[in-house]
């Protein structure tokens, strides 16, 4: 298929074409941008210059001079993709595609606080870099991902309930002391449906990513653009009400929450009713590897819960994938089977019809893929590209060196 052919626009209008990775002539861009020869060229002059295009051997030869081929250089710069949850961190050091360079997880409370939890994160992020054998310059970017509704624009967290001493935290001002480059905050779920779709699922643009762990929430990408909501709160499944939760009190003040029906905790407690000793999520997933039948049942019921929720929100949105992660999707075919019972049964046909619902492929790597992605966005758009050839080499990605 021809490629389609980019608006009329400088530099980092025509490095959009280079981001996936295939080599061109300055023929082949001229004529897919529509562009002079002499244009291209000097564009891709510029984007050289700065690292961001990196020579790609030659093209074959119809007479004379094999004509050079550029493509997108990845390795230029690096993210430092961070993922908080309730209980963990992890941190790493990706390239600008988003391939993995270095990365740890590390046991971290988030209750302990914002300082305590960032100062890990720079602590670990600034080891990694070493690690990877790059600089703290290298770094493009920092993509965050918080266990809690935060205000994009800001990266402030707000009212999040599982992250005492976190509300209206400047997370953005606290790590640009350390580093100063863009940095982005998101909900963790949001950037896990960045990650798990940029990965695995490309080609779908109206997308669903559910996280089932301590909390439950979803990240929605409708016609390939993520949606926030008007205040960041867009997705937070978890506090939808289940029609069999009525005596059921979660921590929200509310009553039947799918959260306080379905999470980890709230599967520990009904085990623990049942007379099965389990404390957390971790447990349940243990006794379901197990082959315990009474903690299969509770997984397979809490499955039919967010099936119960979801068939709703297929009829809404129509998504064409639904991807299920977060640590109770790893103990999977449970939970799917009961998702999938009662969404194919409550849905609309034509809703269904071509509907996939998946485990998460990513796993565990999902919120990094998307913390790294998030940021990327951001700094290779074309603007940034523009303001980067601008700054005559000192903007974000304006040093000229290349590794690898």
């Amino acid at each position: 298929m021809p490629e389609p052919a980019p608006a009329q626009g400088g530099a980092g209008v025509l490095f959009q074409l280079l981001r996936d990775g295939r080599a061109r002539t300055r023929a082949e861009l001229a004529l897919t941008t529509g562009l002079a020869r002499s244009t291209v060229a000097s564009r891709i002059d510029a984007l050289l210059a700065c690292g961001l295009v990196g020579p790609a051997g030659e093209a074959t030869s119809s007479g004379g001079r094999p004509p050079s081929r550029f493509a997108f250089n990845p390795a230029v710069r690096v993210v430092l993709a961070v993922d908080i949850g309730a209980t963990h961190v992890i941190v790493a050091v990706t390239d600008l595609s988003g391939e993995v360079l270095a990365e740890q997880r590390l046991a971290q409370d988030v209750a302990a606080g914002p300082e305590a939890v960032l100062d890990r994160v720079l602590a670990e992020g600034l080891s990694l870099l070493k690690a990877a054998g790059r600089a703290a310059g290298d770094v493009a970017g920092v993509g965050i991902g918080l266990p809690g509704p935060v205000e994009h624009a800001t990266g402030r967290p707000v009212k999040p309930p599982i992250m005492p001493g976190w509300d209206g935290f400047d997370v953005v001002a606290y790590v640009r002391r350390s580093l100063p480059v863009p940095v982005l905050v998101d909900n963790d779920v949001n950037i896990m449906a960045l990650g798990e779709r940029t990965a695995h699922w490309p080609e779908h643009s109206n997308f669903l990513f559910i996280k089932v762990a301590t909390g439950i929430g979803s990240g929605i990408i409708s016609s390939g653009t993520l949606q926030r909501g008007a205040n960041g709160t867009a997705g937070d499944l978890g506090h939808v009400r289940v029609p069999r939760g009525d005596d059921v009190l979660c921590r929200c003040g509310n009553y039947g929450c799918l959260e306080a029906m379905a999470s980890g905790p709230a599967l520990a407690a009904e085990l623990n009713r049942q007379g099965v000793a389990a404390a957390k999520g971790s447990d349940v997933l243990r006794l379901v590897a197990q082959g315990n039948l009474q903690a299969i049942q509770v997984l397979r019921q809490a499955g039919r819960d967010v099936g119960d929720v979801l068939a709703t929100v297929v009829n809404l949105l129509n998504p064409s994938v639904i991807v299920i992660g977060g640590s109770l999707g790893q103990v999977g075919e449970h939970l799917m089977a009961g998702v999938r019972e009662v969404v194919y049964r409550r849905s609309l046909p034509l809703a269904t019809a071509h509907l996939r619902i998946s485990l998460s492929v990513a796993g565990d790597r999902t919120a990094i893929l998307g913390a790294s992605q998030m940021v990327t966005q951001h700094v290779l758009s074309p603007a940034a590209v523009e303001a980067t050839l601008q700054a005559a080499g000192q903007g974000l990605l304006g040093r000229n060196h290349a590794h690898g």
